[in-house]
């Protein structure tokens, strides 16, 4: 799903910076600059609710996208109780992605 998300994105004109887990991304935060932030929920060792309390540890109040397969309720709470998260429930379609992008950036 990253590189199909990623691959759409470039498409459509996006600069997109990858992280292939939840630890490369914590790493990432240090180092790179971004406006937007797309997480799964859920990733072996560092979940993305980490990710994202990071992420707003040291980019502010940055929208949030956060993927994932599962529908369960404790996730979705969890998604629901961050300010400024969208969620899309996987699978979804390139035109969804990138509406939700686009709807995250217009809300900055």
């Amino acid at each position: 799903m990253r590189l199909f998300g990623a691959r759409a994105l470039r498409s459509k004109g996006y600069k997109v910076i990858e992280a292939r887990n939840g630890e490369a991304a914590l790493e990432l935060m240090e180092s790179e600059q971004f406006d937007l932030l797309i997480t799964d929920m859920v990733m072996p060792k560092v979940d993305g609710a980490a990710v994202i309390r990071e992420a707003r540890r040291v980019r502010g109040n940055i929208p949030v996208i956060c993927i994932s397969g599962y529908t369960e309720e404790s996730i979705l709470r969890e998604v629901e109780a961050i300010d400024n998260v969208s969620f899309l429930p996987k699978p979804f379609s390139l035109q969804q992605l990138a509406g939700k992008v686009k709807e995250a950036m217009e809300s900055k």
